[in-house]
């Protein structure tokens, strides 16, 4: 994507420590190793970054999840919504790889942090499985903006995943994932929806 030099995936950002470390034990049942901080920096591809309606898989294992995603441009801090797209089969060999391996779709528009930041608390993330309500929660969920950019500072031209929301009834794929990001006080909403292709594992 034009103008994006860096793209980063913070994980583990989840402000309820006890839930944490509940989350990573379940997910070390599942054969995922734990992070070695929290919250954790992943570095991925910036070509990965993408508006895109449609994207490709391998196999039927993958699945997206909802984040507020922050861009740093030269005229200040932009906040969107996106999709951390993920091969959960990869994530038992390593996480860094799952997350190498399928597209980061956010919104098209976004929004000045300044415009949010004094009523940032409201802000509420959505997200469906083929149309079924999948995830919903406060954006305060997670970690804040200024903290996570205190452990890992952006520059112009960096883009950063900032966490996602526990799933309703599980993890799991889908055809269609739609993402919303809403602002009850300036009563406006950054969504967007993508359609998922899986293609055929030979080997």
């Amino acid at each position: 994507m034009n103008g994006v030099d860096q793209l980063v995936i913070a994980g583990w950002t989840g402000r309820d420590e006890a839930a944490l470390a509940k989350h990573i034990r379940e997910l070390e049942e599942l054969g995922v190793k734990p992070p070695k901080t929290t919250p954790i920096f992943y570095r991925v591809a910036a070509d990965l970054l993408t508006h895109a309606s449609t994207i490709q898989v391998s196999g039927h294992d993958t699945s997206g999840e909802v984040e507020f995603v922050l861009l740093a441009r030269r005229d200040g801090l932009w906040v969107t919504v996106g999709s951390d797209h993920t091969d959960r089969k990869a994530e038992t060999i390593g996480v860094s790889l799952s997350k190498q391996l399928c597209a980061k779709v956010i919104a098209r528009d976004a929004w000045r942090y300044d415009d949010v930041k004094d009523h940032w608390e409201r802000l509420m993330l959505r997200s469906w499985a083929d149309g079924e309500p999948y995830q919903e929660g406060p954006v305060t969920a997670m970690r804040s903006p200024e903290e996570l950019l205190s452990r890992y500072p952006l520059r112009p031209g960096w883009v950063m995943f900032c966490g996602t929301l526990a799933a309703k009834g599980g993890i799991r794929p889908a055809q269609v994932f739609r993402m919303e990001l809403e602002d009850p006080v300036r009563k406006r909403k950054l969504a967007h929806e993508y359609r998922i292709t899986v293609l055929p594992v030979e080997g």
